[in-house]
């Protein structure tokens, strides 16, 4: 099995595990999650980073690592905005005198 299909069985597998494990938590829960997810993705960011370095001159590759990266990127920006967003929510707001 060469590299490109073992990574293309990693990208499938990991999508569907994550469509399952979304689907099952409630929505009350899904902010929280979103902070999660902020770790996870530093994760994903750091194996599409390997990806894109072991790559070489395989264009596939590069490209997948690069897809890749520019996701995990926009999750962990997305993910930090919406967290802000909500610790935000629960400060407390400055006294009127």
């Amino acid at each position: 099995m060469s590299f490109l299909s073992e990574a293309f069985w990693v990208l499938l597998l990991g999508s569907l595990l994550g469509l399952e494990l979304i689907g099952k938590v409630p929505p009350t829960l899904h902010t929280p999650l979103m902070s999660g997810a902020n770790a996870i993705s530093g994760i994903t960011m750091l194996a599409a980073l390997t990806l894109i370095i072991k790559a070489g001159s395989n264009i596939p590759l590069l490209v997948m690592g690069s897809i890749s990266l520019g996701f995990a990127l926009f999750n962990v920006v997305g993910g930090f905005l919406v967290t802000d967003r909500m610790l935000a929510m629960f400060s407390r707001k400055p006294s009127r005198k």
